[in-house]
């Protein structure tokens, strides 16, 4: 079987250039093959999909653990879950309200085509953002179109993009979500986890794994799973079983579960418990307001709106583990719209005060920081 993977990776590997990476050996929108033969969705950010080595690993669970500080953590579920809704794949969302069917209003729409979209694409990650190099990208990318004619290429994109940048000022199209392939379930007042897991059996029922060349990818979205307004709250082994039952189910489909819970509100012993449930685990850290040490020591502060930290990465079908440039990201709004995460880079050290100045400003120095450069 793995012989029978590999040609089918080799051949894609020789398609025509013009081909999308989101349209992968499975045949499926949203479905990407990366090495070994794992597939990923996409966590509807593009850079945390490069920093993960391809996305969420298919059959995982991805916990992240909310900061009591700000809502950042809404941020990336959101871009999750609109992913998913452009994608059309199935889509569970639970969450500690009265109405969750409302949240789905707050889902960010798709960055529209634009010169400044056709910028960044063009750019790339970590490329000069100077006007000269953005013109020049620009006429390439024209006399493409001339070609190529723009009406196929938006056609194209808007169908076959693996990863999409989405507005945050701007709702989803309502049209994308009056389809029947999104459930809704709220845990507010619940005594029990029974009927969240039933809807989640229910749910991972339809999207059994099999290798098929048109497999159907489904999310599942919890939200503040141990949110004090639940009737559940205080039973922590039943919130333990919960979460081995759905990772067990999980990884028999073909399906991913983003879980977000308040750390904070867990004992040392159970938060630890969770974390080591995960598959691929994050952490949120808002930044504190006009905090002056870290406007020193670090560029591009006033841009900044919190800090993302990688503490586990999910891998299947290997045995070397994803090695990350950085653990500690920024997570920054670009243009003020869609979310980048960026490496921490450290301000340069202002040495008009002689060398002690030097060396009290130096990344050494700083004792007890959680930041990695």
């Amino acid at each position: 079987m793995a012989a029978v993977g590999d040609q089918t990776l080799g051949r894609s590997s020789f398609s025509r250039a013009t081909s999308n990476p989101a349209t992968s050996s499975t045949g499926a929108t949203g479905v990407k093959v990366g090495p070994n033969s794992v597939a990923f969705v996409s966590s509807g950010i593009p850079d945390l999909d490069r920093i993960l080595g391809g996305g969420f690993l298919l059959g995982s669970v991805v916990m992240i653990m909310e900061d009591a500080d700000a809502p950042h953590h809404l941020l990336l579920r959101r871009c999750f879950m609109a992913q998913g809704v452009v994608h059309k794949q199935p889509l569970l969302f639970a969450g500690p309200m009265m109405e969750p069917r409302l949240f789905l209003g707050t889902l960010p729409a798709r960055v529209s085509s634009s010169k400044e979209d056709g910028r960044h694409r063009t750019m790339g990650v970590g490329a000069s953002s100077d006007g000269q190099t953005n013109d020049e990208g620009l006429r390439i990318a024209w006399q493409y179109k001339k070609y190529f004619g723009d009406e196929k290429t938006s056609r194209a994109d808007s169908k076959q993009e693996f990863s999409n940048d989405f507005d945050l000022r701007k709702p989803l199209e309502r049209h994308l979500l009056s389809v029947h392939n999104i459930e809704c379930v709220s845990t507010q007042d619940a005594d029990t986890l029974s009927d969240l897991q039933d809807c989640c059996s229910t749910f991972l029922s339809k999207l059994p794994r099999k290798d098929t060349r048109n497999l159907t990818a489904g999310r599942i979205a919890i939200q503040s799973l141990c949110a004090p307004q639940c009737g559940y709250f205080e039973k922590d082994w039943d919130m333990v079983s919960f979460i081995r039952s759905v990772k067990a189910m999980v990884r028999s489909s073909n399906s991913v579960a983003v879980i977000t819970f308040p750390s904070t509100i867990l004992s040392n012993s159970f938060c630890k418990r969770w974390q080591h449930l995960a598959d691929t685990l994050l952490s949120i850290k808002a930044i504190p307001d006009e905090d002056k040490n870290l406007a020193k020591l670090l560029t591009g502060y006033q841009d900044m709106v919190g800090f993302l930290h990688v503490h586990k990465v999910a891998q299947t079908n290997s045995q070397v583990p994803v090695i990350l440039e950085a653990s500690t990201l920024s997570l920054k709004l670009r243009k003020r719209r869609s979310l980048a995460l960026e490496r921490l880079n450290q301000a340069p050290v202002d040495g008009s005060s002689g060398p002690s100045s030097a060396a009290s400003g130096s990344c050494s120095s700083s004792q007890g920081s959680q930041l990695d450069f």
